[in-house]
């Protein structure tokens, strides 16, 4: 009978354990708060795996998340809506950035501030955009060799032995 006591004991001890570490997660990650956001838009040639929940920094800073991405079937651009905290002024001229937390991290987009005395109001865009930059891809067409560079280095090789020839040619 003492045994089932205990069972019940260590069972109420983890269930509690677990709502604090819930209650500290989501005070965290500010997830539990109601408001005290406005969303903007912000329009991208390329996102590269941007995913909604992304955060949204400004100076290294946490200042919301990205609400939703969509393809814009007229211009085939990718919108995102960004939640932008309330207490944190953007400037309207401001410029949005979809950038890497690393080489193997996800993206996130990154917000260079204007110098526009107006602020970014809800429902506002961000017309100053940089889509992601496709690392592998740059790599791949730097270590990828050429057709077109290949053929003409032979040619000012035979120009200078041309060259080198008549002039021993001459000196002689």
């Amino acid at each position: 009978m003492r045994r089932h006591w205990g069972e019940t004991a260590t069972g109420f001890v983890v269930l509690v354990l677990a709502a604090l570490f819930l209650v500290w997660s989501l005070s965290v990650a500010q997830a539990g708060r109601l408001g005290g956001t406005y969303q903007v838009t912000a329009k991208f040639g390329d996102v590269g795996g941007l995913q909604p929940g992304a955060k949204v920094s400004l100076a290294g800073v946490k200042i919301g998340t990205v609400s939703s991405v969509r393809v814009d079937p007229k211009t085939f651009l990718a919108v995102v809506r960004l939640a932008l905290d309330d207490d944190v002024p953007v400037p309207s001229d401001s410029t949005a950035k979809v950038t890497s937390d690393g080489l193997l991290g996800g993206a996130h987009v990154a917000l260079t501030p204007g110098g526009a005395e107006d602020n970014l109001k809800p429902g506002g865009e961000i017309a100053n955009t940089q889509g992601s930059v496709d690392l592998f891809g740059l790599i791949g067409q730097v270590l990828r060799p050429r057709g077109g560079s290949a053929a003409p280095a032979p040619a000012p090789a035979a120009d200078s032995a041309g060259s080198s020839a008549g002039a021993a040619a001459g000196g002689n």
